[in-house]
């Protein structure tokens, strides 16, 4: 059963209208205007960020996916939409890791659900800048939107089209939920369960929290991981502007445009070498291992007989990805799929891969709650976007934090399999944290 609630009720229409603008700081933008605030970032080139709320959905339960699906159906059923593709009006949220989420401690504002139709988006793409607002709900004017688009452009012209990012906070200390003895016994208990041959792979996580020295902006921290890491994806979810989920993942999770899906199987990590002799032979070290290369495989297997229900699947070439601080193995993987076919539906049945989950996914899920010792919120759940005609990009949430007042909680995890050795994947662990813990330190 889900529980479902949504404002602006999903009848009446939508309507929105856009303009374009000149380029603008996306931070100064979001800075401007009062939660929700919300940043997307892909590698294909397009930045979306949105502030205010034309309607929003949140739900919880086992058909969540479902319910978030036939709330926007119905939303997007009227839509009056003046201006480019690329300007269109669009929900963007996510989900949490465990359908049964519950919002607190850290994850206090992010539900089991949550997307935003924003009242102004902000969209960039090539050379183009577009700026959209958006009204939802029954006798919605359309001079109305037409003068809150200019009010919003004027305002826009008044903003930087670049903001320095703000110097960094310094840690304080840094708190781990599991120290190294912890986390031997949690992965010796997963081989455990592995070797009782009742699981093939599970993705054990843990969290570090990092006290701060300073006053942190989440926004500085993204521009800074856009710096670092420009061909990941980047996303910033802010709720109610007291906490901010956001984070630079590798891993694309589902995108669908028509008929045609686009995902990956990652699996494996190794670090980067000092000198390109020594990065090299990590990277071959990464292709040659038998457990690194059989966990890929489990994971490639996996999401291919998983899109196989949509349609015809094609698995690409296998290939070591570099990002700044580490390597991973990956294989691209496409499927040609129905007219009807939703990014949610293809999301929900991808959701959790093998890459943060495990073999068989309901035996990984109960390790994962029986042996992890705190709650993953967001952390390694589908985060992104998705229009009207069921169109959109998820990512997986992973390289990601929570920011909250003087701490930031970054989470990290790691496919264990019937040969992991707990030391190994301890450090591999670490690795994780590097790209938001090297951004937070002076």
């Amino acid at each position: 059963m889900s529980s479902l609630s949504g404002e602006a009720a999903a009848r009446g229409a939508v309507v929105s209208r856009s303009c374009r603008v000149a380029d603008v700081s996306y931070r100064a933008f979001l800075a401007a205007r009062d939660a929700p605030r919300i940043h997307w970032a892909d590698p294909d080139g397009l930045e979306l960020s949105g502030v205010g709320t034309a309607a929003t959905v949140t739900t919880s339960g086992d058909d969540r996916f479902d319910a978030v699906r036939e709330w926007a159906t119905a939303l997007f059923d009227d839509t009056d939409h003046d201006g480019p593709a690329v300007a269109r009006p669009r929900l963007l949220g996510g989900f949490a890791f465990h359908n049964d989420h519950a919002p607190g401690g850290t994850w206090t504002g992010f539900p089991a659900a949550q997307f935003v139709l924003p009242e102004v988006q902000l969209a960039s793409a090539g050379e183009e800048t577009w700026l959209t607002v958006t009204r939802a709900g029954e006798d919605v004017d359309p001079a109305d939107v037409e003068a809150a688009l200019e009010d919003a452009r004027e305002e826009i012209e008044s903003l930087p089209a670049m903001q320095p990012s703000g110097p960094r906070p310094g840690v304080e200390s840094t708190t781990p939920t599991s120290d190294e003895a912890s986390w031997r016994e949690q992965v010796e208990h997963a081989v455990a369960r592995i070797e009782a041959g009742d699981l093939q792979k599970v993705v054990l996580a843990t969290a570090l929290r990092a006290d701060l020295a300073g006053d942190l902006d989440p926004r500085d921290l993204l521009e800074r991981l856009r710096q670092s890491y420009p061909s990941c994806f980047r996303f910033l979810v802010e709720p109610t502007g007291d906490a901010a989920f956001l984070g630079a993942t590798p891993e694309r999770l589902v995108t669908l445009q028509d008929t045609s899906v686009e995902t990956v199987g990652l699996a494996g990590s190794v670090g980067r070498g000092d000198t390109p002799e020594e990065d090299a032979e990590l990277a071959a070290r990464l292709r040659d291992s038998e457990k690194i290369s059989h966990e890929q495989r489990l994971v490639t297997d996996t999401i291919a007989a998983q899109l196989g229900a949509f349609g015809d699947v094609s698995v690409g070439e296998r290939s070591v990805r570099k990002l700044s601080n580490i390597q991973h193995l990956s294989t691209p993987i496409t499927a040609d799929v129905s007219e009807d076919t939703h990014v949610l539906d293809v999301a929900e049945a991808l959701h959790p891969t093998p890459a943060v989950g495990g073999l068989p996914p309901d035996a990984a899920l109960d390790v994962i709650r029986e042996t992890e010792t705190f709650d993953r919120g967001w952390y390694a759940a589908p985060v992104g976007w998705f229009d009207g005609d069921g169109d959109g990009t998820f990512a997986v949430g992973l390289r990601s934090a929570v920011a909250r007042d003087q701490t930031v909680t970054m989470f990290a995890g790691n496919g264990i399999v019937a040969d992991s050795d707990p030391s190994e994947e301890y450090e591999e662990v670490q690795l994780k944290y590097q790209p938001i813990l090297d951004e937070l330190r002076r």
